[in-house]
């Protein structure tokens, strides 16, 4: 019997950088990946503001003198991951955080989440889901919800 072989058929897009855990790390972070997305022909908004806020974050709460931190970007599908790994797994970000960036994050984004990574590592990860959405085929009703039974 004949093994057919597997291929993938949706093409993997992955960007990596690795930058100071700086203001300006953190604005590069955002400038190049803003870059890489335009080139892979994916949407800017709101990917950028995640990846700002994100980079931010680990450079300001996740940052440690000396050591980095990096960015990861995949593209699968109709999915785009980014990753957001810094040396402060002391430190994990929540929604209650002073300040407003997480909280971005929620609204702009599919899921997100943390991992703990090889100590002294942990990866903030956030994803957009980029398929459109389908179009409601039935004009009228209450916003495209199904209707209740009819009676």
């Amino acid at each position: 019997m004949k093994q057919k072989s597997r291929e993938l058929t949706t093409p993997l897009r992955n960007f990596s950088l690795q930058l100071s855990p700086t203001p300006r790390g953190a604005r590069l972070a955002r400038l190049l990946a803003t870059e890489q997305l335009r080139s892979w022909g994916l949407p800017l908004d709101p990917a950028r503001q995640v990846i700002a806020e994100l980079s931010t974050n680990a450079a300001t709460h996740g940052r440690v003198p000396g050591r980095d931190f990096r960015l990861f970007l995949y593209a699968v599908a109709d999915t785009l991951r980014i990753e957001v790994t810094d040396t402060r797994d002391d430190r994990l970000p929540t929604l209650s955080d002073s300040g407003r960036g997480l909280l971005l994050v929620e609204a702009l984004t599919d899921r997100w989440g943390v991992t703990p990574g090889l100590p002294p590592r942990k990866t903030v990860w956030a994803e957009l889901d980029l398929a459109p959405e389908p179009k409601n085929l039935h004009s009228g009703g209450a916003g495209g919800l199904p209707e209740g039974p009819h009676r």
